[in-house]
């Protein structure tokens, strides 16, 4: 076999496992920390790779794959496993007839999610055998190891990767791809028809293969025992923690599941017998703690160890300190030094920055939702006022307004949803506000049309066909929701900045149901660039209204024999969406005259 050392990232890496196994179909909805997994997947011609509209139907999309006997995989982040939950747990009840992945991003620490959920736990609720893997190298071979696991015991798999590992860079032993030729679909309704009496031999069925594949895992190659002679506590540890531990360089024996369900309890038994003590090692919950305290194992953990976020060297060794298997830390205190923080802000000619600037200035309240646009809570805008999850905010706002109305409250609110998001998740919430429609509501919706799922780097959505002839999907939100039943739906250009205010007082001031697509595309994504604005600071007067409009080129500076602090605009980064010319009292802000190439 000819092998190749490359370095790769988790991402990468599990793409290219996907790949030598012999994988044929791949489906994903973006979401960080695993979008960059199916990006890398596309680069393998002879697999089908699809961003799916949401989380739900890409697996779904894998399910059919695999229901026709190809090795098929679906990746999301921890929460998008919530959204595919329903045909999940059905699913689950199949035995496979082509290997099956679910490949889930969990994020401990919250770097880049709403909350920390541990999706361990989702995957024994759902009777899946899970993997934990915390090097690239693992990454791969551990995809390598569940697809073919997934068809001998019949049962879908889990991979459960962090985001560190996801992102983080290491060397990978890249093999040859393996030929998997799909068996082809045999109805058989005691196999892929989920319904009474059907189900209850399935609860069994399930049962059963959980425990083969827990013997299995007794000696399995995935499974690591490292003893030190004479030793009498064992650490158990996986994933990035395990790594992490192997830094200490402590006189432990160490048990490192590659697989961290079902956990090998004759394996756990036997080790019980040999050390006086057992200390897991692991991130956010206690979920190998609980399973060996199942087994009647007495052990160690989560008193010494944090319940949130990353477990780095030196938070091990704190924890281990504390639990008396050290007697002085040696990790090096890094000085914290102060740092002047950048909080996240719209990209130079963002379409959705005059949105937040001119609802911030009408101080009404604002359902935000998942997206670019959820920076808008964050400073220099703190324009929305609520964030929960994909699609919410149509439900969210539906539910106040009712409760509001109730109370006599008369208050306008405002939703704000972008175009991903509605193909998403939000179409259901728009076809339920229809239901006991009453005159006196007041519901503005702003649906942000960029063409892009932008947050995640720029992957397409439903409308991404308006903005780009190459894409095949250009669905019109105005027809859909006319569609439906929602009448008053209109679209706005955003950078027509008075259009777009008074547009929007005019809604908000009516009963019933407003929608505004507001109709500029991401100028990431579609490179959209046109003549710079330049600041003549003998007019500026210092106001700083195009300051408050938080685009990155604008800023305050000294100009040479000028009095006072006057706005400036770097040409280099100016896009030139004029949005700061037009918010500009007194006529200061002004297009080059020549057009940038």
């Amino acid at each position: 076999m000819v092998q190749t050392r490359k370095v790769l990232t988790g991402n990468e890496a599990v793409a290219r496992g996907f790949y030598e196994v012999g994988g044929l179909l791949a489906s994903s909805y973006p979401g960080s920390p695993t979008v960059e997994l199916l990006e890398a997947v596309k680069e393998y011609k002879e697999i089908y790779a699809e961003f799916s509209v949401n989380e739900k139907v890409a697996l779904e999309v894998a399910i059919g794959s695999s229901f026709y006997g190809a090795r098929s995989m679906v990746s999301m982040k921890h929460v998008g496993v919530n959204v595919a939950m329903d045909p999940l747990m059905t699913f689950t009840q199949t035995p496979m007839n082509g290997g099956f992945l679910l490949v889930t991003g969990d994020d401990p620490g919250m770097a880049s999610s709403q909350n920390e959920q541990d999706n361990r736990l989702i995957g024994k609720f759902a009777n899946m055998g899970i993997f934990y893997p915390g090097s690239s190298q693992e990454a791969k071979d551990f995809v390598k190891a569940a697809l073919p696991l997934s068809e001998e015991y019949g049962m879908p798999m889990m991979l459960d990767i962090t985001s560190r590992v996801c992102h983080g860079r290491g060397v990978v032993e890249e093999g040859e791809r393996e030929i998997h030729k799909p068996k082809g679909f045999t109805p058989d309704n005691t196999k892929y028809t989920m319904l009474p009496p059907i189900t209850h031999a399935r609860q069994y069925a399930m049962k059963e293969r959980l425990e083969a594949l827990a013997e299995y895992a007794y000696d399995a190659p995935f499974n690591l025992y490292e003893e030190v002679e004479g030793a009498k506590v064992l650490l158990i540890a996986t994933g990035l923690v395990y790594q992490n531990l192997l830094e200490l360089q402590l006189p432990y024996s160490i048990y490192r599941p590659g697989m961290v369900y079902p956990l090998s309890s004759r394996r756990l038994l036997e080790l019980r017998e040999k050390y006086d003590r057992i200390i897991v090692i692991e991130e956010m919950m206690p979920f190998m703690e609980n399973e060996l305290k199942l087994l009647g194992i007495t052990c160690e953990g989560k008193e010494w160890f944090s319940f949130t976020g990353e477990l780095h060297t030196e938070d091990i060794e704190e924890g281990l300190f504390k639990a008396g298997l050290l007697t002085e830390k040696r990790s090096i205190d890094m000085e914290k030094t102060s740092v002047v923080s950048r909080p996240p802000m719209f990209c130079s000619g963002c379409p959705h920055r005059p949105v937040f600037d001119i609802l911030k200035k009408m101080k009404v309240t604002v359902m935000g939702d998942i997206g670019c646009y959820s920076m808008s809570v964050l400073p220099a805008f703190e324009a929305s006022h609520t964030m929960i999850s994909m699609g919410a905010t149509v439900g969210i706002t539906k539910g106040m307004n009712k409760v509001m109305r109730m109370e006599g409250d008369e208050k306008p609110l405002v939703s704000v949803i972008g175009d991903g998001t509605f193909f998403h998740s939000g179409m259901t919430g728009f076809a339920n506000l229809l239901h006991q429609v009453d005159e006196k509501d007041n519901m503005t919706f702003i649906v942000l049309e960029n063409g892009t799922t932008a947050m995640t780097g720029g992957q397409h959505n439903g409308s991404s066909g308006k903005y780009d002839v190459a894409d095949d999907l250009h669905m019109d939100i105005q027809k859909i929701l006319n569609t439906m039943g929602i009448d008053n739906v209109q679209y706005v250009d955003q950078f027509d900045y008075k259009l777009f205010r008074d547009t929007l007082k005019a809604e908000v001031k009516k009963t019933g149901i407003s929608v505004i697509i507001a109709t500029r595309p991401c100028a990431l994504k579609f490179k959209i660039k046109e003549p710079h604005y330049y600041v003549d600071p003998k007019i500026c007067i210092g106001c700083r209204s195009c300051v408050k409009t938080n685009c990155p080129p604008i800023r305050m500076k000294n100009y040479e024999g000028i009095e006072g602090l006057k706005s400036s605009i770097d040409p280099s980064m100016c896009v030139g969406c004029s949005v700061c010319s037009q918010v500009c009292p007194v006529g200061a802000i002004k297009p080059s005259k020549i057009k940038e190439a």
